[in-house]
């Protein structure tokens, strides 16, 4: 039957088998892109598989209209392509969208739409990465390659907490994921769950629009000036970070913020006992960059409440037994890597820890694992970190690529129906 079989079995009629000389990279996000992007430049070829109908669907479909990158625009540019110098120093969601297109156009990288990974696996029989993807056009594929790169990131799907009560609320909820703009929500006491950069922009972006929003500050975080006295906070620290350790650091931001914020734990928001980037290396805790919701919180036009006891048909009532009747609720709540739920195998639970994030050595540094298994987006350094990853990535696939590929007479596996 051949090196290849299994691809000869009874669902044969019903799976095209292909075989990918080169690495078969699952997102295409900024992450999948930027890896593509460097392995075009050293000559390697790949597929991108994406499960929905346009690259980086999370930015197309499921932020807000108002959302711009939190960074200046030279920390978020990927690998071999700037940001156009037109480009403001903070681009839109819709210019962000746009350079990612224009940077798939540029490396004439053309993703896989449509088509959903349900499992990857790796064969140590034959020494190759087994991904099966379903399609409503091609049916079930099995794409068969020597590496596989994991650049789903960390927001592949979004994260409904379970609340008491919520579903006997009869009022609105949605994830924020569906929230566009405020505008619907005119007049309305809405309540939005979660603290983070989207709690912070939603909950102004609804005063914006004349709603009435409270929100949910739970647990602590760090809210920082997006700008201290005209330069980049993220700038600033990591100008400062060349010369002196992350402690002092963090001491001299968490200074300076309180003297442009003022004193944040007044209005109900606590800080964490770590610095804002000892706590973003440690626990993954992304600080807040103030963009304007702080002065309302001061003034009172946004609420901010503990946390949630439980919700009935219009009210919540929050830990300290106050109640609330409200409107409508936006869920804040996050997103979570999908990645267990279709790569089951050793090298998963080697290389990716219980939070789905990969375990940092100091070889490796979080993108290599086994048995040519790599990973981009999961590092929690921002699309710095994206182009970073994607770098080291695509260099370490090309060395052993081009020595495989020096080798003549190779044996081919002819079991596939069709290569790429």
């Amino acid at each position: 039957m051949g090196i290849f079989s299994d691809c000869m079995g009874e669902d044969f009629m019903s799976r095209r088998c292909v075989w990918v000389n080169g690495p078969v990279i699952v997102g295409a996000g900024p992450s999948g892109l930027a890896v593509g992007a460097c392995l075009r430049e050293q000559g390697v070829p790949f597929v991108i598989i994406e499960r929905s109908d346009c690259i980086a669907s999370l930015w197309q479909k499921r932020t807000y209209d108002r959302l711009k990158l939190h960074l200046p625009k030279q920390f978020c540019q990927l690998p071999k392509l700037p940001f156009p110098q037109h480009y403001p120093q903070y681009p839109t969601k819709g210019q962000f969208i746009e350079y990612l297109e224009s940077y798939a156009k540029h490396f004439d990288i053309i993703p896989q739409f449509n088509e959903c990974v349900e499992s990857a696996k790796y064969d140590r029989t034959l020494g190759l990465w087994r991904v099966n993807t379903a399609t409503s056009t091609k049916g079930e594929v099995e794409y068969l390659c020597r590496w596989l790169v994991v650049a789903t990131g960390e927001n592949a799907e979004r994260v409904m907490p379970d609340i008491d009560g919520l579903n006997e609320f009869n009022g609105k909820v949605i994830h924020a994921s569906e929230y566009k703009t405020g505008e619907p929500f005119k007049g309305q006491r809405v309540l939005v769950v979660g603290s983070g950069n989207s709690g912070m922009e939603i909950s102004l972006d609804l005063f914006n629009h004349n709603a009435k929003p409270s929100m949910v500050c739970r647990s602590s975080v760090h809210v920082l000036p997006r700008e201290i006295y005209g330069k980049s906070t993220f700038e600033l620290a990591m100008l400062l970070m060349r010369w002196l350790p992350v402690w002092l650091v963090d001491k001299i931001l968490l200074v300076l913020a309180w003297l442009i914020l003022g004193d944040v734990e007044k209005y109900g928001i606590i800080r964490p006992s770590m610095g804002p980037f000892e706590h973003k290396s440690k626990k993954g805790k992304t600080p807040v960059l103030d963009i304007g919701a702080v002065s309302k919180i001061k003034s009172g036009d946004i609420k901010v409440v503990p946390g949630i006891s439980r919700f009935s048909r219009n009210v919540v009532e929050v830990v300290d037994k106050q109640k609330f009747e409200i409107d409508a609720v936006v869920l804040a709540t996050g997103y979570r890597s999908n990645v267990p739920y279709w790569l089951k195998v050793r090298e998963d639970k080697e290389f990716f820890n219980e939070n789905v994030f990969p375990r940092p050595t100091p070889f490796t540094n979080g993108w290599k694992g086994k048995s040519g298994l790599y990973a981009v987006g999961f590092t929690r350094r921002g699309l710095a970190g994206v182009s970073l990853d994607a770098i080291h990535v695509a260099e370490d696939i090309a060395q052993a690529w081009k020595v495989d590929n020096m080798i003549p007479d190779k044996p081919r596996h002819r079991h596939c129906l069709s290569a790429l």
